[in-house]
């Protein structure tokens, strides 16, 4: 046991010590300093928005800071009650000490990938759209569950979630929908979820009890902050209006406040009907158009953009990066990292930081998984 202990606490130092490197704790600790000062000024919130940009790096060098510090008082916590323990032949008490640490390990992991969320617009806020594919209630209903567990995922993390767009399927569930995650790192960890994600299971839509395959797309893209220029020509884009078919107030389903916006040169179409104003929903759908058109400019500068843009292709079988299987046996499996969980129930109500971690190192590491066989 002596030897598991040595191997954890080993472990956990070397990601403490990337962790201190990449974030450059002197110079973090400077600049924590500077922002506490400029809190303390009683016109700061005279600008509103500058302030909230203080009080939010200021809140992730706290987080981060705090976390260095408190990884390595629990780290000394725990070796020392391992010493305790063998000298006293506590063989409980050095299990729990070990327990202690596999955990402190974990954690430390998690937090050596999210550091190295260093992408231009990793820290942002994002969207998450859902589609469902072909399969009429079926598919819809899929979508419906996806949604939900996006937003359950956001809710588990403390992020704010919005309900930007919603279209109803035509009998049950989603023919598409639109998320907006707002909270630190949003994107840098949703970024991994686009792609065609498959389901299986005996569908409560069918009077026979037959197993159904269905298919509904998931597309992440960022949030643009105003310091990232993107011109969009309002000459080449359609602007529509319609009713909200959502739930909402009198006001919302009988007028024309939804707003929907095509880019006619990409063929990129956005909509938002989560606000009673059309103008606010005007506003934000050109947000949106704004995003996805930086998203699909970075897609080109990047090696596996052919491969992301070939998911959205198809809603359908040979292009799914997840299949989720409910009957006859109960399998998640991711297709691009081969991560799996046994339990769909906790995955479908958001625990998903396994999968997103497992992709986030994949693409860190730059290393290309080998195939990975699809479950039936």
């Amino acid at each position: 046991m002596r030897a598991e202990a040595e191997a954890l606490v080993q472990t956990i130092k070397q990601s403490m010590g990337l962790l201190r490197r990449h974030l450059d704790v002197e110079t973090a600790d400077r600049r924590l300093k500077e922002l506490n000062a400029k809190v303390e000024d009683p016109n700061l919130w005279n600008d509103a928005e500058a302030a909230q940009k203080i009080m939010r790096e200021r809140t992730e060098l706290e987080d981060r800071l705090g976390s260095i510090a408190r990884f390595e008082s629990e780290l000394d916590d725990a070796a020392t009650l391992i010493e305790l323990a063998e000298a006293e032949e506590d063989s409980a008490t050095e299990k729990e000490a070990i327990d202690q640490l596999k955990q402190l390990k974990l954690e430390a992991e998690r937090r050596q990938i999210e550091a190295l969320l260093s992408g231009e617009v990793d820290g942002n806020d994002t969207y998450i759209e859902v589609h469902s594919g072909a399969g009429g209630t079926e598919s819809c209903d899929w979508a419906r569950m996806l949604f939900r567990m996006y937003a359950r995922w956001a809710e588990r993390h403390k992020f704010k979630v919005e309900i930007i767009e919603e279209t109803a399927g035509d009998e049950a569930g989603l023919k598409s929908g639109v998320l907006l995650v707002k909270g630190h790192n949003a994107h840098g960890w949703a970024k991994t979820e686009s792609g065609v994600h498959r389901l299986v299971r005996i569908s409560p839509f069918d009077s026979n009890a037959r197993r159904h395959t269905s298919f509904a797309s998931v597309w992440v893209y960022p949030v643009i902050d105003d310091k990232i220029d993107i011109d969009v020509k309002e000459s080449d884009c359609r602007i529509d209006t319609y009713r909200s078919s959502g739930a909402g107030g009198q006001h919302i389903n009988t007028t024309d406040s939804a707003v929907r916006i095509t880019h006619i040169p990409s063929g990129i179409v956005v909509a938002c009907q989560g606000e009673r104003s059309q103008h606010k929903n005007k506003a934000t759908a050109w947000n949106m158009l704004r995003a996805r058109l930086y998203e699909q400019e970075l897609e080109r500068r990047e090696a596996a953009a052919s491969a992301t843009e070939a998911s959205k292709t198809e809603i359908g079988w040979g292009h799914q990066i997840r299949s989720y299987v409910l009957q006859p046996y109960q399998l998640v499996k991711d297709l691009r990292t081969g991560a799996t969980s046994g339990t769909p129930d906790d995955v479908l109500d958001g625990d998903l930081d396994g999968f997103m971690e497992a992709a986030l190192a994949q693409k860190v590491s730059g290393l290309v998984a080998p195939a990975v066989e699809d479950v039936d």
